[in-house]
């Protein structure tokens, strides 16, 4: 049996057979450009970018006739669902390729392709603690530093080695004008280059498709604009390996709290570092601190919204369970409370209802406050990835309850900025769903 190819040429039904299940060497990830006046179609030329780019790949791998090299939004073919298409992608992909320019990152569609590969980085870093690096940014249209947010501006890439005039003109300019075209076709090479040697050496685990209509940006919410990240704190609740229960194993604890690893060993890495990455992948500035650390009047105004990770086996320490339950008396609603707890820790398992106990009682307003998903968090998360899918909810409502009970300092009044601080979190839902009989999972507070 022989099938035909794309360009019209024959392969056996087996080289076919082997291009299923290959997954695509990139994603390229573009702002689509308005129509104008009725004439050409302003993507074209994008188009004709992704067509290079697959062309040097195939020739630079050994990927069968009919494997995806690449992928673009124009490969959805009609009648397929949209975001289920994009989520499963995004979900396989090798390297993500962004195309900068300034309508790029003032799309919230292209923030939430980041955000969502960007997700599958940080959970291969928790469950490795090895490098993830595989998003590799191409320049369309140069972007002065001050408009790159945080997710773009961490980036260590040297846009130089794709020669000056893509630097000065990037690749819109190079594709446009003849007089450019060498400079254009080595750009293009070595953009080809980096994705496959990138695709090669990380070999970033896939994930599970997210619905792309959901995620939140990772250039922070549509409101608050593209600029530097906005504070947001992270606090550690938790024991050491020094001064730990009787009956606690060790495996889960460092020298401080900020080495908590509660879903260890599905996970290497300490569950404050991986918060801290979810945070900044939504254009936060995250602080980690411990819970031991003084802690400002209750009394004052807020300085930052904050998330507090409590581990339950703290609360068999009667000195950790008082403090607890007075910085629970105090009532910060911006402050979001979650309880990372492993379905797969045998010793937590067998003390699970002691501890529950323990915190309803330390910490009963904590344990009632907020919305629905809140609520379900300070119950106890089962997993890393529950918890991924999680907190981006939970950073949302710990910065809208800071602008809600922040102190805003009136123009010219000298009491800091002219204006209130702007931490409008991501918005946007996720696809963790609490236990729908739980009490925690009713109807939400408003």
């Amino acid at each position: 049996m022989r099938v035909l190819t794309q360009d019209g040429g024959r392969v056996h039904a087996s080289t076919q057979q082997r291009a299923v299940g290959h997954r695509p060497y990139f994603f390229l990830s573009y702002a689509h450009t308005p129509g104008y006046g009725g004439g050409t179609d302003p993507d074209m030329w994008v188009e004709r970018l992704f067509q290079d780019l697959c062309g040097h790949v195939m020739a630079m791998t050994d990927l069968p006739a009919g494997a995806p090299a690449g992928f673009m939004d124009r490969e959805i073919r009609s009648g397929e669902g949209w975001s289920e298409r994009l989520g499963d992608v995004l979900a396989t992909c090798r390297v993500f390729v962004p195309l900068f320019s300034p309508r790029y990152f003032a799309s919230e569609m292209c923030g939430k392709e980041w955000h969502a590969f960007e997700q599958r980085a940080i959970h291969h870093r928790a469950r490795s603690n090895q490098p993830a690096e595989a998003i590799v940014p191409a320049l369309w249209v140069p972007v002065p530093p001050s408009q790159l947010p945080g997710s773009a501006e961490r980036l260590q890439f040297n846009h130089r080695d794709f020669g000056e005039r893509y630097v000065s003109d990037g690749l819109y300019g190079l594709i446009k004008l003849r007089l450019f075209a060498e400079e254009y076709e080595r750009a293009v090479y070595e953009l080809a280059k980096r994705i496959v040697s990138v695709a090669d050496s990380v070999r970033i685990d896939t994930g599970r498709p997210v619905d792309y209509r959901l995620a939140p940006s990772a250039f922070g919410s549509p409101s608050s604009g593209v600029g530097a990240p906005r504070p947001m704190q992270i606090t550690i609740a938790a024991p050491t390996r020094h001064d730990l229960p009787e009956g606690r194993n060790s495996d889960h604890y460092g020298d401080h709290p900020q080495d908590w690893n509660p879903y260890y060993p599905a996970a290497a890495r300490p569950l404050a570092y991986v918060a801290e990455e979810l945070v900044r992948s939504l254009n936060y500035q995250a602080v980690i601190t411990s819970f031991d650390e003084d802690r400002h009047d209750g009394k004052a105004p807020p300085s930052t919204p904050e998330i507090l990770l409590v581990d339950r086996w703290a609360l068999r320490d009667e000195d950790h369970r008082r403090r607890l339950a007075a910085f629970d008396a105090e009532n910060r609603p911006w402050v979001t409370m979650v309880v990372p707890w492993s379905r797969d820790d045998h010793q937590s398992r067998a003390a699970e209802s002691e501890l529950i106990e323990k915190l309803e009682a330390t910490m009963p307003i904590k344990m009632g406050q907020g919305r629905a998903l809140c609520r379900a968090a300070a119950k106890g998360v089962p997993t890393m990835e529950a918890f991924g899918q999680l907190l981006p909810q939970v950073v949302e409502v710990a910065a809208q309850q800071y602008l809600k009970h922040a102190k805003a300092y009136p123009p010219g009044s000298g009491g800091g900025s002219g204006e209130r601080t702007r931490l409008t979190g991501p918005m946007g839902s996720t696809s963790y769903i609490p236990d729908p009989h739980d009490p925690a999972t009713e109807a939400e507070d408003l």
